[in-house]
């Protein structure tokens, strides 16, 4: 029988990441890029077949560069200048067909991509969820499908091999079911003459899924430094998928399909699923305990180097050890995310930038923990930005705020952010419209006369979201906040802990006693505490608001600026909150759209109710 010829070029030229991550992918192009090899060949070896394992990474997109100027934010969180083009704009306006239809415009988002599914270091700008999902799908099971070929290798090599293919498998249909709901599960090597599976339930698809990760997570490594494979590129090895990852996602899979949306479509029952729940709380307790002990390597940055959650600025890559999931990292320079997103022209932006809503800013509560509207907050509405939680000083750029740091005199009017009603910060066609900027993920000097730019990376999952997803899942699953799944090793971690230990890292204060008497009043501190840790990452918010099947409630769909004048002394007066855009929610907008001409080629691949 003859043999099949792949083309080394389409495997694994593209695992090279200019040196920045996944180091050791040189050490598996033993050919030159246009050499063609046998899947034997391939598939053999440890070295090789990891060659071919490593482009499942590079289908995970940069949300922050998946074009020209990437749009993610699409929820309550911000609000764009005046322009019709970008994809938060139609998102609020309910064109949610916008993800898929200016595929190659300047609005783009990381949903979809010019070229279909790009997954070189050179096409950083052109990666989507939809077609890379797909592609990542295809390419795991087509690993799984050769695993009795590799034959060259150790036991630990193999279980490697085969907990990454089933992580990325599990992976990748959970991040379609996120956004688009339930979908056929793929499991094989489909050929061109199957196209008839049908989508399943979000829960069928998401126990499928779970059984993938669990899998994985058996398989897979605590710490690849601690491996024989992981030796040849020990501390480089941090963004390669590990045990501890694969229980995360294992239990944020269990927990979106424990919620209330996701519960509705498959049971009829707008309620979290107490069982699910429980699956999800164990599966992220694992995750903990292993940081824990110290096995993972995974730990919460202290303080200090909070930032360093989404950039840095000596030239490392961002997120460790708090990120358990990033994209590859590909340098663009300055002009990237940061002045086409949060940079107002006055300091060297383009002009259409995008700037955080008073309506979202409220959730960031006081220095002493409380809500802003609670009894003892000590919140002054005529001094509003005092004692506020530590976390809006490193996420929010309020008016005064000393933005330029070097520079002349002549650089004196742009020093400080003038956003008050006349400042020249504020400008609804190049600068803030709400009274507001957005610096987390960038230093101040991000401007065009301190010229000093960080690395920006934010992942797609870090540990603070596996605590504050656990304490969820256990207070719907074991029913308080006092709850906590059983204990091993003397690691009790109750729901009340586990928020309290994200808190603790901002010095800011545990829940307060009055919202630790029902299950009510302490999902309002997480549903809070989200908004403010996980601030404008990875889309988080937008699935949140949709999976808790409150995205159409008023304080979630009225977006709205601060406007203000300063008095002698510079302090705000006059304040007046104005609704800029009420976004347009109806229950169709729980869900993407699929493609038009994708749900055509068979019945059973249906369209989402309402598009």
């Amino acid at each position: 029988m003859k043999k099949k010829i792949i083309s080394s070029k389409s495997l694994i030229a593209i695992i090279i990441t200019a040196g920045f991550i996944l180091t050791s992918c040189e050490e598996y192009l033993d050919k030159a890029p246009e050499a063609e090899i046998s899947e034997e060949e391939v598939f053999s070896t440890f070295l090789s077949f990891q060659g071919f394992t490593e482009e499942l990474y590079h289908c995970i997109p940069d949300y922050t560069r998946s074009t020209w100027c990437a749009d993610w934010n699409i929820a309550d969180e911000i609000v764009a200048t005046l322009v019709d083009w970008r994809l938060n704009v139609h998102f609020d306006n309910g064109d949610y067909w916008y993800w898929y239809t200016t595929a190659c415009g300047w609005n783009q988002s990381y949903f979809n991509a010019c070229s279909g599914a790009q997954t070189s270091s050179g096409t950083w700008d052109q990666k989507g969820i939809w077609p890379l999902s797909w592609y990542g799908i295809r390419k795991a099971n087509v690993g799984l499908a050769n695993l009795d070929k590799l034959v060259d290798a150790t036991d630990e090599e193999k279980r490697i091999i085969e907990g990454q293919l089933l992580f990325f498998r599990g992976f990748f249909h959970f991040q379609l079911m996120s956004f688009w709901g339930g979908m056929p599960y793929i499991d094989e090597v489909l050929g061109s003459d199957k196209l008839d599976l049908p989508r399943l339930s979000y829960m069928d698809c998401a126990l499928r899924a779970a059984e993938d990760l669990a899998t994985a997570a058996t398989l897979l490594p605590v710490d690849w430094d601690d491996t024989e494979p992981g030796r040849t590129t020990s501390g480089h090895n941090n963004q390669r998928i590990t045990k501890s990852v694969a229980y995360a996602y294992l239990g944020k899979n269990l927990l979106y399909a424990a919620s209330p949306l996701m519960n509705k479509v498959s049971t009829g029952s707008a309620t979290f699923d107490e069982e699910l729940c429980k699956q999800a709380a164990e599966a992220l307790y694992e995750c903990l305990y292993l940081s824990h002990t110290g096995e993972a390597p995974y730990q919460l940055i202290e303080w200090e180097r909070y930032h360093e959650n989404f950039f840095t600025l000596n030239q490392t890559i961002p997120g460790n050890p708090e990120a358990l999931l990033s994209p590859p990292f590909f340098w663009n320079g300055l002009y990237d995310m940061q002045d086409c997103l949060w940079i107002p022209q006055l300091v060297g932006g383009d002009g259409n930038m995008i700037s955080p809503t008073h309506s979202y800013i409220k959730n960031f509560g006081m220095a002493n923990g409380l809500p802003l509207d609670a009894a003892g907050s000590g919140y002054d509405p005529a001094d509003p930005w005092s004692n506020r939680d530590p976390r809006f000083y490193t996420s929010i750029v309020h008016d005064g705020v000393q933005v330029v740091q070097g520079g002349t005199a002549a650089d004196d009017d742009k020093r400080y952010a003038n956003l008050y009603n006349d400042g020249n910060y504020r400008n609804d066609l190049n600068g803030s419209r709400t009274g507001y900027l957005l610096q987390k993920f960038n230093p101040l000097t991000t401007n065009n006369i301190d010229n000093i730019s960080g690395l920006t990376l934010p992942s797609y999952l870090r540990l603070a979201d596996v605590y504050l997803m656990y304490a969820e899942a256990v207070l719907h699953g074991y029913g308080t906040p006092q709850s906590s799944v059983p204990a091993k090793g003397g690691y009790t971690l109750t729901a009340e802990d586990a928020i309290n230990t994200v808190r603790a890292r901002a010095n800011v204060p545990g829940v307060d006693a009055r919202y630790l008497s029902s299950k009510e009043e302490f999902m309002s501190e997480i549903i809070r505490e989200r908004a403010v840790e996980l601030m404008c990452e990875a889309n988080i918010r937008f699935c949140d608001l949709r999976r808790w099947m409150i995205a159409g409630e008023k304080e979630y769909i009225e977006k709205t600026a601060i406007n203000f004048d300063r008095d002698v002394d510079g302090k705000p007066i006059n304040m007046e909150e104005e609704i800029l855009v009420t976004r347009v929610f109806e229950d169709k907008h729980y869900w993407l759209p699929l493609p038009t001409d994708q749900v055509n080629i068979y019945p059973e691949f249906y369209q989402n109710p309402g598009w």
